[in-house]
């Protein structure tokens, strides 16, 4: 359905979000049609008389670039009508156009350049041209709207430029802008994308021609050759930042690139395989080694357990024969005292016979007391020996459970100490040292263990000592530093707001240094058009500095050290170098190495105290001296 020719009366500039929201909600109920065919697209809110096809990325384009409009051109009700046209396209109308997308133009979204001739001269880097930008004068001069906000102007379209750089002149704002983009083939998309937008809303290049300043819209366009030869400010600009390419030859330097990275990989993984083969024969080695040493380790070890269990084995024997013995004289003693018994109580049975038996039985009695009385000091005697035969067998038994606890405990302590040997690959020793002991016995063992016991102490006390001495002399070492680390600070912030006398004072570390581009300038320009041109360079190189993505330096090996050089070959310098004379670009190449060596990460400038004299930092000792010297001038002078 096309659009209204009765919708006469206009909204007011607050009501355009409201009345936005309002075409949203017509466009969802379908009220009004969109495609034409499967992959073509047209506006229902633009006259007859300016209809065309769209793709759907072109209409999304189109609808966000209309309803983003700043410009009086178009009324408040087609801003409205155009904003919900592009949430319709964003969030209805997607999954249709998605899955017809692929079908449709297969070739340019998985190629730039599928509709480009590739001997068609860009510049390069890719940098789109804007003109039209409105101005007004101002304090005598054209000013205009900054580079950032078109910037973001183009982001919301989705064109994503990295930069837009307004161009100046004598006059002022000149009205128009280099718009850059990322030098990769998805800038090149974005460029001819954003490049399309402005052609399909009727402000590219050729339109710009025709209609040359009758009206106050934006016009873009892509940079060519035409542009980069142009004798004007636009054409000045581009010589200044950008070459003339194809993009074949763009394709054919990256081919180039890309065949050299892969050489140069290619050359470290082959240094990289020769050094993990090295790695993997000397861990196969040591491995070796060590395998061999733990089954020499455990055959000893075996060979010692089992001669402790021979010795424990014959004690065992020896003392069940001891309790056996004492047994059997104890079985002995007690049947003589029996007997002995037996026959005191026959001779009282025979005391009254007659008077002699009763003396001899008197006798015998006697004697059999006393014979009685040595029996049982006898039988006390048996039971005291038995009882420390029992004493000096339980107490052998203990001696030997506690030599084998410490056996077990000093092979644990042997273990730990050869397993701190093999793990500073000290092996050597405790092995030979271990062969010798197969061939000693159980003392001797024990005596070298506990040497060696002894000594491992004595090197673990030390070390400890050591280690803590250490630890806390980098304590102090690292508040020390810190401390002259402020001292230092301090006294650079002292020192900049004094006038340096003598050859120490405070340099800014990465400043481009503007003479040598005044000296450049004058040689082609008059004195006031060579000032504001040297500025002007100046200010872009500044930038240039502060670029991360720019480093044109390399790595080199001098004297068997690697240090930091200027790449001779990157392109900036040499175009530098070659437009502008050699102390310029030694002014950027000197800028560049202060940064890469004082700030090589955030890439900004930093004070640092400093000897002019000998072209290098200061130390603290010689900027306390200046401050010394200047505070006792001040006090004579008092």
């Amino acid at each position: 359905m096309d659009y209204s020719s009765g919708e006469d009366t206009d909204i007011s500039e607050s009501e355009i979000e409201e009345y936005g929201e309002k075409s949203y909600e017509d466009l969802k109920s379908g009220s009004r049609s969109l495609k034409i065919s499967d992959v073509a697209y047209t506006c229902p809110y633009c006259p007859k008389k300016r209809k065309r096809d769209f793709l759907y990325k072109e209409l999304v384009q189109h609808a966000s670039g209309v309803g983003s409009c700043s410009s009086n051109k178009r009324t408040a009700r087609e801003k409205a009508n155009h904003l919900g046209l592009a949430k319709y396209l964003e969030t209805d109308a997607a999954v249709a156009a998605d899955s017809s997308k692929p079908d449709a133009e297969p070739d340019t979204q998985t190629d730039p350049l599928a509709d480009h001739d590739r001997d068609e001269m860009f510049v390069w880097p890719w940098i789109g041209v804007v003109v039209n930008i409105p101005t007004e004068y101002k304090d005598g001069r054209n000013v205009g709207e900054s580079g950032s906000k078109l910037r973001d102007q183009l982001t919301r379209r989705g064109f994503n430029p990295t930069r837009v750089r307004p161009l100046w002149n004598y006059q002022g704002h000149s009205g128009t802008a280099l718009v850059e983009f990322n030098k990769d083939w998805s800038g090149f998309g974005n460029a001819m994308a954003y490049e399309k937008a402005y052609e399909a809303d009727h402000h590219g290049k050729k339109d710009w021609k025709v209609n040359h300043s009758k009206n106050s819209d934006l016009y873009a366009w892509i940079a060519r050759a035409d542009d980069y030869k142009a004798i004007n400010i636009i054409g000045e600009n581009l010589r200044k930042v950008g070459d003339l390419r194809t993009i074949s030859d763009i394709m054919e330097e990256e081919a180039r690139k890309t065949n050299k990275l892969v050489s140069n990989l290619t050359n470290v993984i082959e240094v990289k395989k020769l050094h993990l083969k090295e790695m993997a024969d000397k861990f196969k080695e040591t491995s070796q080694s060590l395998k061999q040493l733990v089954e020499e380790k455990d055959k000893l070890h075996q060979a010692y357990n089992e001669e402790i269990r021979k010795i424990q084995s014959s004690a065992r024997d020896h003392f069940q024969k001891i309790f056996n013995d004492h047994e059997k004289l104890k079985l002995q003693l007690e049947s003589q005292k029996k007997e002995l018994e037996l026959r005191g109580r026959e001779l009282e049975k025979r005391e009254a016979k007659n008077e002699s038996d009763r003396k001899k039985l008197s006798e015998d009695l006697e004697q059999n007391a006393t014979l009685n009385t040595s029996l049982s000091a006898a039988a006390e005697e048996q039971r005291k020996v038995d009882e420390k035969v029992l004493k000096l067998a339980e107490e052998q038994k203990r001696q030997k459970e506690d030599l084998h606890k410490r056996i077990i405990q000093l092979e644990k302590q042997l273990d730990a100490k050869q397993a701190v040997e093999l793990e500073i690959e000290q092996l050597r020793g405790s092995l030979n040292v271990m062969k010798h002991i197969e061939d000693e016995g159980d003392q001797e063992v024990l005596k070298k263990v506990d040497t060696l016991l002894k000594s491992l102490r004595e090197k673990e006390e030390e070390y400890d000592g050591l280690e803590a001495l250490n630890q806390t002399l980098i304590v102090k070492e690292r508040n020390s530093n810190d401390e002259l680390q402020d001292a230092r600070k301090e006294l650079v912030n002292g020192l900049k707001e004094l006038p340096r006398v003598g050859p120490i004072g405070v340099k800014r570390m990465g400043e481009l240094d503007n003479r040598p581009f005044h000296e450049a300038m004058k040689r082609n320009y008059n004195e006031s058009e060579a000032d504001e041109r040297a500025t002007e360079l100046c200010s872009l190189w500044e930038e240039y500095l502060r670029d991360p993505g720019w480093h044109p330096i390399k790595v080199v090996m001098i004297n068997g050290k690697p240090e930091n050089v200027i790449d001779e070959e990157d392109e900036k310098l040499k175009d530098l170098k070659r437009n502008y004379g050699e102390e310029v670009c030694k002014a950027v190449t000197a800028a560049l190495m202060e940064v890469n060596d004082y700030n090589p990460s955030g890439r900004y400038i930093i004070s640092e105290l400093w000897n002019y004299a000998v072209n290098k930092k200061a130390t603290l000792e010689e900027g306390v001296t200046v401050l010394l010297n200047m505070w006792k001038k001040k006090r004579g002078s008092d």
